[in-house]
């Protein structure tokens, strides 16, 4: 009885499969021929493997379980974006929708076969213990990922608020494993947030592309423009973020451009080829904007930056970005299985395939903490002001008040420079830009990160040279 069951079920299966290729066939008669001759010789084969180990394997299998794993394997062989997903998983995938969920805070994804961070997600456990974007998860809670599907190891990292996970990664430059064990928290999906940095220049930081991120942005770009203070310069900073919704991001970067293609996006079908344009504003924003970008900036992101980039709208700055210019759709299946696989590739305006390439900045900049600078060099140097009997700076000036004054400057100088020395000791914690306390963004983080101060000189160059006379 046993066997007949699971003669049927195989038996069903290689029937199923042979009808959708007789269906799905394109071209001529005689090439649909060919390619069905193949296709039930292949299939024929593969129903001798499974009869073959069904009879003589060491241990009793699942017909059931041979047939999803065979399907598994074929789906991620295509690419490291394709996944046939069992019921658990499909119901993962949709849970990514929602506005938060219990786990560490990392983004992840397979790279050369290598379960791998593609970003930490700020103020999330992951990054406060200090897991960095190009980590590779080795082990989870003791089990190796080696053999691992990507949606069994967000599972298994995901979980309820308060509860522990072990994780261990390899690190370039790392001789041995880290281990970080992690105490789960409720990962908040929040997209945009936002401050001026100084009078005249705003900051926007973009996490992800979710369904309120245009709107974010608009409100953000109001508060702004509406300020005392003209808007003189914009700075749109997208490290680390791992994409998200496709129609956000051609949205954001339709905010800043008048006309144009957005993003192309090519299939090997008709169907999955298309182009995004971008349509005149109804408010115009002709300021200057700087774009940061890092290899944790993946697909939406890159493509915000590559059409920038090519409609010469925005600069980019900081290092190249991670490169996943690929579009999947999803396909729901019967009893709750589903299909994700990719379908086409995306392309800047100028025609630029963003896939494996990744989007290049037009100035490098590495990330880092600006370095305070030594102050002991600088006393080396003898100045005017250290000649005994100098004149002051304006006449008559009362030289014991300048000694109170200097004196007050001194001790203030010596308590900044122990709050600099315990900053130091305390990890990365110049680069953290926001407060997890309040949730906002610190502006004196933002001013000691090397490549937002380096976008912020820029824009402030801009505005100064753009003054000047001759």
């Amino acid at each position: 009885m046993k066997k007949s069951k699971l003669s049927s079920l195989k038996l069903t299966f290689l029937m199923s499969l042979a009808i959708f290729f007789s269906i799905v066939g394109t071209g001529s008669y005689r090439d649909s021929s060919a390619g069905s001759d193949e296709t039930y010789k292949s299939l024929k084969i593969f129903s001798d493997v499974i009869e073959e180990i069904e009879k003589n394997y060491v241990d009793e299998v699942s017909t059931k379980d041979l047939i999803q794993k065979a399907i598994q394997g074929m789906v991620h062989s295509l690419d490291p974006h394709s996944s046939f997903m069992p019921p658990e998983a499909f119901e993962e995938l949709q849970q990514d929708t929602k506005g938060e969920f219990g786990g560490i805070g990392i983004v992840i994804s397979m790279k050369k076969d290598l379960l791998t961070v593609i970003s930490p997600i700020e103020g999330t456990p992951a990054f406060k213990a200090g897991i960095k974007a190009g980590d590779i998860i080795i082990k989870v809670d003791g089990e190796p990922t080696k053999d691992m599907m990507l949606w069994e190891a967000v599972k298994k990292m995901r979980g309820e608020k308060g509860s522990n996970v072990l994780i261990t990664v390899v690190r370039k430059g790392e001789s041995d494993p880290l281990e970080f064990k992690l105490e789960r928290d409720v990962i908040p999906l929040e997209s945009v947030r936002y401050v001026m940095v100084k009078p005249g220049y705003g900051y926007i930081w973009i996490t992800n592309f979710r369904e309120s991120t245009v709107d974010d942005i608009e409100k953000a770009l109001k508060e702004f423009e509406s300020g005392k203070d003209p808007l003189k310069g914009l700075i749109i900073d997208l490290r680390d973020n791992p994409g998200g919704l496709l129609n956000q991001a051609v949205e954001v970067a339709d905010i800043f451009l008048e006309k144009g293609a957005i993003v192309k996006i090519k299939g090997r079908l008709g169907k999955h080829t298309n182009v995004f344009n971008a349509h005149p504003d109804r408010i115009k924003r002709n300021y200057p904007i700087v774009v940061l970008i890092n290899g944790g900036s993946a697909s939406a992101s890159e493509i915000v930056a590559g059409a920038l980039q090519d409609h010469k709208r925005a600069l980019i700055l900081g290092t190249t970005s991670f490169g996943k210019g690929s579009v999947q759709t999803v396909k729901p299946l019967r009893d709750g299985y589903g299909l994700k696989f990719t379908i086409a590739r995306y392309y800047t305006p100028n025609e630029r395939s963003i896939q494996a390439e990744g989007i290049e900045p037009d100035i490098f900049v590495k990330p880092g903490a600006i370095k305070e600078p030594d102050e002991k060099k600088d006393d080396r140097i003898l100045k005017e002001k250290d000649l005994d009997n100098h004149l002051e700076a304006l006449p008559f000036e009362d030289k014991t008040k300048d000694k109170k004054e200097k004196k007050i400057k001194k001790d203030k100088k010596e308590d900044s420079d122990d709050e600099i020395k315990d900053d130091e000791n305390d990890g990365e914690k110049e680069l953290r830009r926001i407060d997890y306390v309040t949730g906002k963004i610190k502006v004196e983080s933002l001013i000691s990160d090397v490549q937002v101060k380096r976008a912020l000189d820029i824009l402030v160059s801009y505005e100064i040279f753009k003054n000047l006379k001759g």
